[in-house]
């Protein structure tokens, strides 16, 4: 099979790639924050901001603290971030579930959605706290002449405390996901069996934007369209409700636990640099990961697997999400050691010779593998960013710097797309992928990898 991404060491590549990434980051600027890229996602994503704050903070600093205080800024009252936040400028069929299909500013009225400003009703996985603790760590000095921190920090507490509380479904420690949307992950074949028994909205009662900007063999398919929208009808028409209310899909996912994990130590340092106890957060962390430990950790699997809250099962599928929580710093060595060999062998091939050396979105083995399509199997830079992370924060430098090396060869290779074919590194999705940029950027920067986290 023809390889078109060979990644090339970043060293003597890396003016040349940095160049580009500033480029990516600088056309897909609005003036208050980063669309991830024009004609697939015109508007503001959560999580995407996130990530983007990342390498923006490598440009401008104040340009990170602008990215996240415009998201943090349409925050709901009941602490929930959405995972859209909508441009009034963009045509309104320019991206389907649109403002006008979600309603936020009347349907979600009762959980204190803004009322001039229109979002989503759900949510993406919360890198937040772990972005502003970053871009703090920037410019410091700027970033205490603005205030940012300050600012910052009770809308990330009230975050964290939405998912810890409102989506603890189970009641058993962990948030849960109540649309295939929210881990971010959106039609990964680990969704397929909790997804099997929601009905599909009517096919006639949509229309898809996002065919019109990506080819449909990398898409979701129409069937499980019409169950996305499904479920986002139905949680809207119960005005956004989370407890007490039920949930036709209900899952706790590893990625976004750890996430949650994570930015809680993210949490601890902002609180420590603001002069406050950092001990609650860092005990929500350890908390948050024993619960992932006791509620999601496979031994069979030798990975964390996803959740069905209402079958109350694992979902026996692989997805790399069961690898992120190497990035936890309080993750038990002998369970890191154990998901390092999963990721390395046949399920995933991290660091393969014989591929781009990127880890794939889905199990390389799994009867639903699709090297093409979205979340199906294509290798995405986000993930592959926070197993980098992971793999420096257990002691496995030589394995990080080889990923490294991949994520900024394949990254700039493919023209920042939004994720590659893991065996060829072939570009699928749209090109100049905002998170994409960012990432490779943060990678090329000389600093403490860890971030003073851990």
């Amino acid at each position: 099979m023809e390889r078109v991404a060979a990644p090339p060491g970043p060293p003597g590549h890396a003016p040349g790639i940095a160049r580009d990434a500033r480029r990516v980051l600088t056309d897909n600027w609005t003036g208050t924050s980063t669309v991830p890229s024009h004609g697939l996602y015109p508007h503001q994503w959560s999580w995407d901001s996130a990530f983007i704050a990342i390498g923006l903070r490598h440009m401008s600093p104040l340009r990170a603290q602008l990215e996240l205080e415009t998201l943090l800024a349409a925050q709901w009252r009941d602490g929930r971030v959405p995972h859209i936040v909508f441009d009034p400028a963009v045509p309104r069929g320019a991206y389907f579930p649109g403002p006008d299909f979600w309603r936020s500013s009347t349907s979600g009225r009762p959980a204190g959605a803004p009322r001039r400003t229109e979002t989503s009703g759900i949510v993406q996985p919360p890198v937040h706290a772990l972005a502003a603790w970053l871009v703090h760590r920037a410019d410091p000095r700027a970033s205490w002449r603005r205030g940012f921190l300050a600012r910052v920090q009770p809308r990330l507490t009230a975050w964290h405390r939405y998912l810890t509380a409102s989506r603890d479904l189970a009641g058993d420690g962990l948030p849960a996901v109540v649309h295939p949307w929210e881990p971010g992950m959106d039609n990964s074949p680990c969704w397929d069996a909790p997804l099997a028994h929601v009905t599909p909205a009517d096919p006639e009662s949509f229309r898809r934007a996002d065919l019109h900007h990506g080819a449909a063999a990398d898409r979701p398919t129409d069937l499980d369209y019409g169950r996305y929208v499904r479920l986002a009808v139905d949680y809207r028409a119960g005005g956004y409700a989370d407890l007490g209310r039920p949930h036709a899909f209900a899952v706790e996912d590893p990625g976004l636990a750890t996430l949650l994990a994570l930015s809680e130590h993210a949490l601890a340092e902002i609180a420590l640099a603001l002069g406050g106890d950092p001990r609650p957060h860092l005990d929500e962390a350890a908390r948050l990961t024993e619960a992932l430990v006791r509620r999601l950790w496979s031994p069979a699997a030798g990975q964390f697997l996803a959740r069905d809250v209402r079958a109350d099962a694992l979902i026996p599928e692989r997805s790399a999400a069961g690898l992120l929580p190497l990035a936890l710093p309080d993750l038990p060595e002998a369970i890191a050691a154990e998901v390092l060999r999963t990721a390395e062998g046949p399920h995933f091939a991290l660091g393969s010779a014989a591929a781009t050396g990127l880890v794939p979105s889905y199990d390389l083995l799994g009867p639903a593998y699709d090297a093409g399509r979205y979340w199906r199997g294509p290798a995405w830079f986000n993930l592959n960013w926070l197993l980098e992370r992971g793999l420096r924060r257990h002691g496995w430098a030589d394995r990080a710097e080889r990923l490294r090396a991949a994520i900024v060869g394949v990254g700039a290779a493919s023209g920042f797309a939004e994720y590659v074919d893991p065996a060829t590194g072939r570009p699928r999705g749209t090109r100049d992928f905002s998170w994409t940029a960012a990432l490779v950027l943060d990678l090329l920067a000389d600093e403490d990898p860890e971030g003073g986290l851990g």
